[in-house]
């Protein structure tokens, strides 16, 4: 089955059925809006590519998930937490969390796939109340932070950053702790990496993934509500 060539503006995606089984990408083309980044995360597709290039659509073969429960909390992280060095904030400074992930420097990448219109686009998403941040201060600077796009009862983590060690883990394992008690059963970390296992994240097929997915998509938990 040939990779599928998006219009512009485009909020159309090909459903799982017509997805290659051994390819990730599922489309190219199209644009990046708040319409087609909603589309296309209740269809479990996501954008990723180098600045430059054309926009990729993907579903991987092999989706990385956490189940916010299941978060391992290391004992130095243990301690992070009794210390209490961190502030931590739940959608207080969306906006500079998503430029700071914009501009951390990775080691390994060439540049970053959050372009001006990810930006743009996720901003309006918060807006609209779908798009959330946690936030870590320390001597009232930001220090490291998340964020992500809410859909159904899942959320889905976009980019993380530490301007201090261990910052970004910090508030992941405060995610996770939140969503727990809101009874949200699943975090999309989208593809493999070794720190986002160890954190406990682990690999599903894709299958395996849209099935739950299509399980969650239909609930609407508050999500203004679970970070405030």
């Amino acid at each position: 089955m040939p990779i599928i060539q998006l219009e512009e503006n485009s909020t159309w995606f090909p459903d799982a059925e017509l997805w290659d089984e051994k390819e990730g990408i599922v489309a190219i083309g199209g644009s990046i809006n708040p319409k087609t980044l909603l589309a296309a995360y209740q269809k479990g597709i996501f954008p990723w590519n180098e600045p430059e290039s054309e926009i990729l659509w993907w579903s991987p073969l092999e989706r990385m998930v956490l189940r916010p429960e299941d978060v391992h909390i290391s004992k130095s992280s243990r301690n992070l937490l009794n210390q209490k060095k961190f502030k931590i904030t739940f959608n207080q400074a969306f906006d500079q969390v998503l430029e700071a992930c914009k501009k951390i420097d990775r080691p390994g990448q060439n540049g970053t796939w959050i372009t001006e219109n990810h930006v743009s686009s996720f901003k309006t998403l918060h807006e609209q109340g779908h798009a959330f941040s946690v936030e870590a201060w320390l001597n009232n600077e930001l220090v490291g932070g998340l964020y992500g796009l809410s859909t159904g009862a899942s959320f889905s983590g976009e980019s993380m950053f530490s301007k201090v060690s261990n910052a970004g883990k910090i508030c992941f394992i405060h995610l996770c702790k939140r969503l727990e008690y809101w009874g949200i059963p699943l975090i999309d970390c989208q593809v493999y990496n070794s720190y986002l296992a160890s954190l406990g994240a682990y690999r599903v097929s894709r299958a395996s993934f849209m099935r739950e997915l299509k399980n969650v998509l239909n609930d609407h938990p508050d999500w203004e509500e679970i970070f405030k």
